[in-house]
């Protein structure tokens, strides 16, 4: 019987084998960058850089995080997505062995990037330097989940139906609290997005230190997963840093800003007019001049050498310092639960 590892590998390449058979004509600079990036099953070898910006820019020398481990599990797996670079690697499972500490059983982990980052073909605007990662707010389930249950698992949202930004207690818990503030915590942690319902609840209930509130951030979606950022690796001098986020918690005016009608309500134009052209996908041109020729080179030998713990994968350089630790967060026994960029229009509800 084939090993596990191998059948899940197997499973996440297969959907790609079709577009791989594109790669050459998508190489150049003149191509559609979603479609470029898209069609590379594979990351470069050598060291990991990121180049650009988190929604404009690509990466070489990614890492995957494995399938599986002692408290995670990786979701989606026919996207091929898992790759990041080893900077995030090490921080999702640094997050995953501390999250049990503070009550949460496991991480689900969602899109963190393609091979050699770059636009993706649907889902996100950025993803794109491996420096960015979904986390779903379902704790992971005591039993390994199958292949096609990776794929099939539906997105648990942590809102009403039939209220505007309001969260659902039956299924928010404070462990999600606890979760989000121990990801929060660690240093190179620059934001963590989540729907601003939940944000508003973290503001209203959290009773402990808030001293890295103010990382958690607001933003359309994001009421099922939540999105890891970590800041540019020391000595990328390739990679374009985000302005750090206010000082403060940010429970005041910019996040009562999206309970007005303003961010949900499409802009209208002063005077009718035609309908606007489609807009001009992002090209391979468009982004760092690195992009294109990372494209080009060759590929590692295969997915183990590139995945953390395979033949030839990056070293773990250990454990990643906490600003607060998952002690200090742990629930108390016997007491009450301790409780940038553009922003694009929301789609149609």
């Amino acid at each position: 019987m084939a090993h596990p590892a191998r059948l899940l590998s197997a499973f996440a390449l297969s959907g790609l084998l079709l577009v791989a058979d594109l790669a050459p004509a998508l190489s150049g600079e003149d191509q559609p960058a979603k479609q470029a990036f898209g069609a590379v099953q594979l990351p470069t070898a050598g060291p990991a850089t990121p180049y650009g910006f988190y929604s404009k820019g690509c990466m070489s020398g990614a890492v995957a995080l494995p399938t599986d481990g002692p408290n995670w599990q990786a979701m989606r797996l026919s996207r091929n997505r898992r790759w990041g670079n080893p900077a995030m690697i090490s921080l999702l499972e640094q997050l995953s062995r501390d999250a049990p500490k503070v009550g949460w059983p496991g991480l689900l982990v969602g899109d963190i990037a393609q091979p050699r980052g770059g636009p993706m073909v649907n889902g996100h605007a950025s993803h794109q330097l491996g420096l960015d990662a979904d986390v779903w707010l379902t704790p992971m389930p005591a039993k390994r989940l199958s292949v096609q249950q990776r794929e099939d698992k539906p997105f648990v949202s942590m809102l009403q139906k039939d209220k505007f930004l309001t969260i659902d207690e039956k299924a928010w818990t404070p462990a999600h609290a606890r979760l989000l503030m121990l990801a929060a915590s660690y240093p190179q942690v620059e934001r963590i997005f989540v729907n601003p319902a939940i944000k508003k609840k973290l503001c209203d209930s959290w009773t402990g230190d808030r001293a890295v509130m103010g990382k958690i951030r607001p933003l359309y979606g994001h009421d099922a997963h939540f999105h890891i950022r970590i800041s540019c690796p020391a000595g990328a001098a390739g990679c374009k840093p985000q302005a750090p986020v206010a000082a403060g918690d940010g429970c005041d005016k910019s996040l009562a800003w999206w309970f007005t009608k303003e961010p949900w309500e499409p802009k209208k134009p002063a005077t009718p007019t035609k309908p606007a052209p489609p807009p001009r996908p992002m090209m391979v041109s468009d982004l760092p001049k690195a992009c294109a020729a990372i494209l080009d080179q060759p590929a590692v030998v295969d997915e183990a050498h590139a995945t953390y713990g395979g033949v030839a994968a990056y070293v773990d350089p250990g454990p990643v310092p906490v600003s607060a630790t998952a002690k200090d967060l742990a629930p108390k026994t016997g007491g009450a639960p301790v409780p940038e960029d553009d922003v694009p229009l929301p789609a149609a509800r």
